[in-house]
């Protein structure tokens, strides 16, 4: 975020910031009170169906979408004949008056009297997409011809683990970097309690850019860089999509483990050996452990038009809600108490989810260390005309529980190479803490 700069509306798609007034009571934030104008989160997804042109009925959306074909003649042939555009012209700032307005609180609020964290996941995906239609608006065209979809979310890093459910909350967030078709936007959440506004999270999600149909990549504005501040900004957006590509390369369903990785799984092996029989097939479970096959969950979706985006395909966000809340229950049945989010990494989208899909989703506790406990969502649609399974998404949380929790052992390859994965994701997600 760029920390000194007062936010301005972006284009006709963001909305005007304002300062901040005498300190009120509670969890009443002064710039949300009734009468300013300001974007709420409710009102995000309508503000993206006005820029591409989409309907909230049913019948009507799927014509609309129809019609966008015809927007293809508006899309650049070179990344040279689109103008560069400021960080700034993506600045958006979007609130959630939970102090404020009572009325929102009921489908934020969880039973243990916090807010429900798959929520902000989908306002978050919601936000990202406004960011990056922010940054590439012509106020000559009426729609725009671009198809922007979340490709993954880099990573969520916690700053506070409680979340009030009758304090304002405010998001506001920024392009901070572009390649010929994909856009970084960065986001922060902080919530105003005790008469301040307190950080949340900070959030890095990459989302690409495609034509009408969504069928192939389209290019999106360059990105103008004012100040060294600007560019520190986009030079950590390079370092992120090298790290991205080095993690890829050297993934384990691409590359065998390091040697250092090798001589954990084969510790572990040794570990769980039955020293009785002298036997490679006698496997014992050694004191304070589980088994991974006994640390998993599953869930079932049917995807239906109400949780539709606006391409008329099934929203990143309620994926994201729903793999969140699977992980967390099984990070909480695992450790026999409630677990909080220390950071969501990782978040592939590796292929849309149509509506009328039957999106399956399993979650595994593949890697424990102290209090801490790392857990897999994998979700897939099925075609039960087929009987095909084609994976959708891999997710990565990370959570913390009070108390130390038992290990976690793999028995099979397959599980090593899981268990090595949550790994990986755990320790990269402690290097920021």
């Amino acid at each position: 975020m760029l920390p000194h700069r007062v936010l301005k509306r972006a284009s006709s798609l963001t909305s005007r910031a304002f300062s901040v007034g005498p300190v009120c009571l509670q969890g009443k934030a002064p710039d949300m009170a009734e009468g300013n104008s300001h974007l709420l989160v409710n009102n995000v997804r309508n503000r993206l169906r006005q820029i591409v042109g989409a309907s909230t009925n049913w019948k009507d959306h799927q014509q609309a979408m129809a019609e966008r074909a015809s927007l293809s003649t508006y899309l650049a042939s070179s990344q040279n004949e689109l103008p560069a555009k400021r960080m700034k012209d993506s600045e958006i700032e979007v609130h959630l008056p939970l102090g404020t307005q009572p009325s929102l609180r009921e489908k934020y609020l969880n039973y243990h009297n916090s807010v429900r964290f798959g929520r902000i996941l989908e306002d978050l995906d919601s936000l990202a997409v406004l960011i990056c239609y922010s940054h590439t608006w012509n106020k000559e065209l009426q729609k725009s011809p671009l198809s922007i979809v979340t490709a993954l979310v880099d990573k969520i890093d916690m700053r506070k683990n409680i979340i009030y459910p009758d304090c304002d909350i405010k998001f506001t967030g920024h392009v901070t970097w572009v390649g010929k078709s994909s856009i970084e936007a960065k986001m922060h959440m902080t919530q105003f309690h005790d008469g301040a506004y307190s950080p949340v999270l900070d959030a890095t999600f990459v989302m690409v850019a495609r034509d009408p149909e969504n069928k192939r990549a389209a290019f999106v504005n360059p990105l103008q860089l004012e100040g060294p501040e600007e560019e520190k900004i986009f030079q950590q957006g390079e370092i992120n999509k090298k790290r991205r590509v080095e993690l890829s390369t050297a993934s384990l369903l691409k590359v065998a483990p390091t040697a250092e990785e090798r001589n954990v799984v084969h510790s572990l092996f040794l570990s769980t050996l039955d020293t009785k029989t002298v036997s490679f097939r006698g496997r014992i479970l050694p004191p304070n452990s589980v088994w991974m096959e006994d640390a998993k969950l599953k869930g079932l979706e049917i995807c239906h038009p109400q949780e539709r985006n606006i391409f008329n395909r099934i929203f990143g966000g309620f994926l994201m809600r729903k793999a969140y809340e699977l992980g967390w229950a099984n990070a909480c049945a695992f450790a026999g108490c409630r677990p909080s989010l220390v950071a969501v990494d990782d978040i592939l989208f590796q292929k849309p989810v149509e509506i009328g899909s039957l999106l399956m989703l399993s979650s595994q506790v593949c890697y424990t260390e102290g209090e801490h406990v790392q857990v897999r969502v994998h979700t897939e649609v099925l075609d039960p005309l087929t009987r095909q399974h084609s994976t959708t998404n891999v997710f990565h949380f990370t959570f913390r529980v009070e108390k130390a929790v038992p290990a976690v052992l793999p028995q099979s390859y397959g599980e090593s190479m899981l268990y090595l994965d949550g790994k990986r994701h755990f320790n990269e997600t402690m290097k920021g803490q």
